[in-house]
């Protein structure tokens, strides 16, 4: 990669629109039960990509649900594959002759980026060969402190996968295309939020996700970068729209899919329950 940075696989696009750091090991997550017209079932599952330590994810509706499962459907199923992720984010990110970080977002917010670049031990002319929204996720890293993604449940329900085909929602290329396809002006509103994000108080994230308060978090998504109408719709309800697809083919063929993905992704009207019940699924929260 270009010097010598280097992005952890789950610090994709769903770790910066939805990554916390439990308090304790116990968790009670949100899980939803899908059927069709014909009785074909399938489950939707919120997760958190990193974490301070393992988190125990699997109750016992969880556990059940996915016992019942036949494959496994995750945003990137090669996330223990850090160095193949790397070389993806390398190849996208790369750029020449770029401005020094703190002029791609506007006067009043250099003040923090020079805050974020310090923390995370770069200076702010170390991105002249990096595109603006790989520059921002680099530093968002800073905002991360005491997460690890190897504690992260995605990862955790690819390992338990078993003989279980996991299968990818779109994997590292395309969503880290997501970003490299923004236009410049989208990419520096994703800066400029990453960095208002990185020096907010905590909002609780954790506490919601463990309870599955999805009010809180549907709120959540109607922050941040996800309060920019154009972000939003290339990084959220577009996104969930497209797996909404994949999702239903699953589940009308059969294959009983436990749909394991950022917990942000099931929030709200634009959220794949929501979207699922507006294709004419019968969908459940289970208690």
């Amino acid at each position: 990669m270009p010097c010598s940075f280097r992005i952890p696989a789950a610090l994709l696009l769903a770790a910066v629109l939805f990554a916390c750091s439990p308090q304790s090991h116990e968790a009670d997550p949100a899980l939803w039960r899908v059927v069709d017209r014909e009785g074909h079932v399938g489950w939707l599952f919120g997760t958190i990509h990193s974490s301070d330590r393992p988190v125990n994810w699997r109750t016992p509706a969880v556990a059940a649900a996915f016992e019942r499962s036949g494959t496994v459907m995750v945003e990137v199923a090669n996330l223990a594959d850090e160095r193949e992720v790397a070389a993806t984010f390398a190849e996208l990110a790369r750029s020449e002759g770029e401005p020094p970080l703190s002029l791609r977002v506007a006067p009043q917010d250099r003040p923090a980026v020079e805050k974020l670049l310090k923390k995370s031990g770069h200076a702010d002319h170390d991105f002249a060969e990096m595109d603006t929204w790989a520059a921002a996720l680099t530093i968002a890293r800073a905002g991360a402190e005491g997460e690890d993604t190897r504690y992260g449940v995605d990862r955790a329900v690819i390992a338990a996968a078993g003989a279980r085909p996991v299968l990818e929602l779109e994997g590292a290329a395309r969503q880290l295309g997501l970003f490299d396809s923004l236009p410049e002006r989208e990419q520096r509103d994703l800066l400029a939020a990453v960095v208002k994000e990185a020096a907010a108080p905590d909002r609780g994230l954790a506490k919601s996700w463990r309870s599955g308060d999805m009010t809180a978090i549907e709120k959540e998504t109607r922050a941040g970068l996800l309060a920019d109408p154009e972000l939003r719709q290339v990084l959220f309800t577009g996104r969930n729209l497209r797996w909404t697809g994949l999702i239903a083919r699953q589940i009308r063929s059969g294959k009983r899919p436990f749909v394991a993905v950022g917990a942000a992704h099931m929030a709200g009207p634009d959220g794949l329950p929501a979207m699922l019940a507006a294709r004419g699924f019968r969908v459940v929260r289970v208690e």
